[in-house]
């Protein structure tokens, strides 16, 4: 019996990590719009979100006020929404890369990737 339940509390820890630690793999064309969601849809007020390019912090949102960060890459190109999902307009072939959206929501910290890809 304690080898069943050991068993279950292994696997449902497997479950959580493997869904922080998933990567989403998102392919667009040149110069088009892609829009990166997280799918977080329980934001509230006190919820802190932090988006990043490589090492980059380029946009948050704190107090569901948006905060972009003075980056010239992507100078009045990004978009975030209350749902914490970010837009980048008149994507270039050197936006390709991996971007992280840090958030806490109810005091649990959640961690998506996105593995964009330009053509």
């Amino acid at each position: 019996m304690v080898n069943i339940i050991l068993l279950f509390c292994i696997w449902h820890l497997v479950g959580v990590f493997a869904d922080t630690d998933a990567v989403k793999s998102v392919s667009v064309m040149e110069r088009d719009s892609v829009t990166l969601n997280p799918d977080l849809t329980d934001i509230q007020r006190d919820d802190e979100i932090v988006w990043r390019f490589g090492n980059i912090r380029i946009a948050t949102v704190i107090m569901n006020n948006p905060r972009y960060d003075n980056n010239e890459r992507f100078r009045d190109r990004l978009k975030l929404d209350q749902t914490g999902s970010l837009t980048i307009s008149d994507i270039r072939t050197t936006d390709s890369g991996l971007y992280q959206l840090r958030t806490i929501i109810e005091n649990k910290e959640f961690i998506k990737r996105f593995k964009v890809t330009v053509n």
